[in-house]
């Protein structure tokens, strides 16, 4: 049984959930819309400022898509409500981010600026101050398009396990190895 998919999601006021054909659900509220296909399977109900999703079935590809779908519509509703923010933190000598509108560019020790262009869903802000790493502010409305963003600048330059060196999300702990040990 999903737990996960039987909690009913609250909407609050000014957010308007709309299921159309084909199984859409839009989700507009005070700072943007959103869209999200929705298997045919699963069942919507909107009944006053309450979804709720159901499942027809207890086969296991309904029962996977109907906590699935539950908290696709939560993050919807959260998004065009609060909104979602991310911090990455550059760690290592010489790391710098700045960024012009939408266009990131990232100094991460390799012989050439990274040129990284963002999405325009997506709002972009960098800080350096003086005696600490360099940050990179992302905000954006839908958690999906975010969180694979920031995981593409990651994988730029992956924190290593020696000295910490690369991008890493702000208050991620590494995993450290020890160096090579003293001879006997």
């Amino acid at each position: 049984m999903s737990r996960i998919g039987k909690k009913p999601v609250n909407v609050p006021s000014g957010v308007t959930i709309v299921v159309g054909k084909d199984n859409v659900v839009s989700v507009k509220g005070p700072k943007g819309e959103l869209k999200q296909n929705i298997d045919r399977d699963i069942i919507i109900e909107i009944n006053d400022n309450i979804v709720n999703v159901g499942r027809p079935t207890d086969q296991i590809r309904h029962r996977a898509m109907h906590g699935l779908y539950r908290s696709l519509i939560s993050n919807m509703v959260k998004g065009v409500t609060e909104g979602y923010k991310k911090e990455m933190e550059l760690v290592g000598v010489g790391y710098k981010a700045a960024n012009q509108g939408n266009i990131l560019d990232l100094a991460l020790g390799y012989s050439h600026n990274i040129i990284f262009e963002i999405p325009k869903e997506l709002k972009v802000t960098t800080a350096q101050e003086k005696g600490k790493n360099p940050m990179i502010f992302l905000e954006s409305i839908d958690k999906q398009l975010l969180g694979q963003v920031c995981a593409k600048i990651r994988s730029l330059r992956k924190p290593e396990p020696y000295k910490g060196k690369g991008v890493k999300f702000a208050g991620e702990v590494l995993r450290r190895k020890a160096g090579k040990s003293a001879g006997k």
